[in-house]
């Protein structure tokens, strides 16, 4: 099991280096594709590299007690610390209230021997290059990886937040 302390640090740690265009969707499921990067412990040069696509599911209001039922679908034992680091910690949870549902799929991983630094500029450059409005690069910590990607996925719940209350409030939903 992971520590608060591990938790903190990977929370700490990661950074989008390039975020989707797009936000989540306040009447659909959204799917963003992303490429996690992270350097090997103990190894010079080696960069880990994964990616995947998260889906967010279409954000449902539901009453603050229904928190319980937020899932990770797919991910393993670092979401479950993760979910008990949050309620530990009383990270602000009023947006946990749409019920989000993430799913983790499609994940491959490969080994580049190059420095972060060098790997992070090219694949950042091709994601540019590529146009995809639903692309993310992310720079983590390798043993906890997973909690990088969820970081992520709490930035952008955070960043569509405000667009998804105002599509409930103009369709007359809160």
């Amino acid at each position: 099991m992971y520590s608060d302390d591990d938790i903190q640090y990977a929370m700490q740690m990661t950074g989008v280096v390039h975020e989707p265009a797009r936000r989540i969707d306040t009447f659909g499921t959204t799917n963003f594709e992303f490429i996690l990067l992270s350097e090997l412990m103990d190894n010079v040069n080696q960069v880990k590299v994964r990616s995947g696509r998260i889906c967010a599911e279409r954000p449902m209001i539901v009453k603050p007690e229904s928190y319980a039922e937020m899932m990770f679908e797919g991910f393993g034992e670092q979401a479950q610390a993760f979910d008990e680091w949050l309620r530990r910690n009383a990270i602000d949870l009023s947006f946990l209230k749409y019920g989000f549902s993430f799913r983790k799929s499609d994940v491959t991983e490969s080994v580049v021997h190059d420095p972060l630094a060098v790997v992070q500029d090219r694949v950042v450059k091709a994601e540019i290059d590529s146009g995809n409005p639903s692309s993310a690069v992310i720079v983590g910590v390798e043993d906890t990886w997973e909690i990088c990607l969820l970081r992520f996925t709490l930035e952008m719940i955070q960043k569509s937040q405000g667009i998804n209350i105002f599509d409930f409030k103009r369709r007359g939903l809160l």
